[in-house]
């Protein structure tokens, strides 16, 4: 089975098991056409039954389509034709009259417009999309690795840049030609890198301070592979370390480390989160742990299972997901070490390969 067809044939399956409330999905956001169908396009709709996969498109991507999709049903809009008139087409060949949508992905306008003019009922599947989603086969994981590797690659590279006298503007600029360099395809978001006090703002954007003797660097950055996000973050020095910022740093690393020692499938993520928490807590910076312990990803960057100190989701095997404590201390510094990393129901294969002990530039 060709890789693109996997989560086709595993949306098929779980609309055939009842495990959607109707025998019909419609996905209508780029993401999630291009997970059923490892298809992209700006525009167009998939209609999918559990045994049919009927692909909507414009002159634009058609063609493209045509050679990309040889086992889904193409069908072309054209001039004056509403994607929803070859919907209710296609619903009425099938006699559906309910369908699945993706409540979690389209606006109140779009979904207004499609009450208005689709022939059936309309039914959320947000979350059991995001289930689907965030239980990765094992070519969406390969990919993972290979976007990680790419950007630990880029880590190593960047390591011999960073010295005292840059700017962040600087490093990221240099960070973005080794991820690039390395063999990114394109970035998975904008990069952070943030230093001395301006190290205490965890999504702080880089600007013309220049790194001094003595400063924290932290980085947050990483690439797409094959459609598929890395996420990682390192917190480096720059000289010298004071006898505070060595002891904040060992103790994000080992709130780090027994994060993951309690990361697997099958567990709450509000329990593996508490755990990082708690010691960070009991070393006396509890308050300077804001954000959560870590995120999900794969096609996107943050994928919508929500992974929090207060989150009820129950990790999924093969889910990946970041582990990032950190500490901010307002104009001091910050740290913050994230790796990313596959569930397993007997613990996680930790996908960043890159050195996270204290590193002195």
């Amino acid at each position: 089975m060709a890789a693109n067809d996997i989560n086709l044939r595993r949306i098929q399956r779980a609309l055939a098991e009842g495990k959607f409330p109707a025998k019909a999905l419609l996905l209508i956001s780029p993401v999630n056409r291009y997970f059923a169908t490892g298809f992209a396009s700006s525009a167009g709709m998939a209609l999918i039954t559990p045994d049919d996969c009927l692909f909507i498109t414009d002159f634009r991507y058609f063609e493209a389509a045509q050679s990309a999709l040889p086992h889904i049903r193409l069908e072309m809009i054209r001039r004056g034709e509403k994607y929803p008139d070859i919907v209710n087409r296609s619903l009425a060949e099938h006699g559906v009259g309910a369908l699945c949508y993706e409540d979690g992905e389209i606006s109140v306008a779009e979904y207004t417009a499609l009450g208005k003019t689709l022939s059936a009922e309309l039914l959320p599947v947000g979350k059991q999309l995001a289930y689907l989603r965030a239980a990765k086969a094992e070519f969406e994981l390969d990919a993972m690795r290979a976007a990680q590797a790419v950007t630990d690659a880029a880590f190593e590279k960047i390591l011999g840049d960073i010295h005292a006298g840059m700017t962040e503007k600087e490093i990221e600029a240099r960070l973005i030609y080794h991820l690039y360099a390395c063999g990114g395809e394109k970035l998975s978001f904008d990069p952070i890198v943030v230093s001395g006090p301006n190290g205490s703002l965890p999504h702080g954007q880089a600007g013309e301070r220049r790194v001094c003797r003595g400063d924290f660097v932290t980085m947050d950055f990483g690439v797409v592979c094959g459609g598929y996000c890395s996420d990682m973050t390192r917190t480096v020095a720059v000289g010298e370390v004071s006898d505070e910022m060595r002891a904040v740093y060992e103790i994000v690393l080992e709130a780090q480390r027994i994060g993951l020692s309690e990361a697997r499938a099958g567990r709450k993520w509000s329990e593996i989160d508490g755990a990082a928490r708690a010691y960070i807590a009991s070393k006396g910076y509890g308050d300077c742990f804001g954000h959560g312990l870590g995120h999900g990803l794969g096609l996107e960057v943050h994928e919508s299972l929500e992974y929090s100190a207060e989150s009820g989701d129950v990790t999924p095997e093969n889910g990946v997901v970041s582990c990032e404590p950190g500490i901010y201390l307002p104009g001091k510094f910050g740290v913050r070490i994230e790796d990313c990393v596959v569930l397993k129901k007997d613990g996680c294969e930790n996908l960043t390969k890159s050195k996270k002990n204290l590193l002195i530039l």
